[in-house]
């Protein structure tokens, strides 16, 4: 078995080892993967898995690899974190009609002007607004269904019939 590249530019040379580990088996590969990365593959790696990630190690060798804030948002996706922020142009106009009042704001590069006064956050500028506290962006409906959704899950409809865990009927002696 010929060893991994290391820290060759030679495009055909890559392609040439890629070509070689994807013709490999499954113990071959894992014994590729042992020397490479000094310790064993995940058990639950099928061959396919093991092979493309030693590829990903000598592209990664050869040319780098990704930049730290495409890692950041990868590891939030991984981690089941919502999706990075929209981020707003400057000159964008958010408008919301609040309790019958139109509150209009302009997104500059400072952050947000509302009244005449500039803020750092939707969110303050929300619980100025309303009087307590609000998430700016779903405030003024910067976020869809399927993100509200996420953050707070509909509850199903209670059924007239059943009782109440604490109404007097449910044998539960209420405070």
């Amino acid at each position: 078995m010929t060893p991994v590249i290391q820290r060759s530019s030679d495009r055909e040379a890559i392609e040439t080892e890629i070509d070689r580990i994807r013709s490999l088996g499954l113990d071959d590969l894992r014994t590729l993967w042992r020397t490479t990365f000094r310790s064993s593959p995940p058990t639950g790696f099928t061959k396919d898995l093991v092979a493309r990630f030693i590829c990903w190690h000598i592209q990664e060798q050869a040319f780098g690899g990704i930049d730290p804030q495409t890692a950041k948002v990868l590891d939030g996706l991984a981690r089941n974190d919502k999706p990075p922020d929209r981020r707003l142009k400057a000159g964008t106009v958010l408008v919301r009609e609040y309790q019958g009042e139109r509150h209009t704001v302009t997104v500059v590069p400072g952050g947000y002007v509302w009244r005449e006064s500039t803020y750092a956050s939707l969110s303050t500028i929300a619980r100025a607004i309303t009087g307590t506290a609000w998430n700016g962006p779903r405030f003024f409906g910067l976020r869809n269904r399927r993100d509200q959704s996420e953050v707070r899950p509909e509850r199903p409809a209670a059924d007239p019939d059943r009782p109440r865990r604490n109404s007097p009927s449910s044998g539960q002696v209420q405070p």
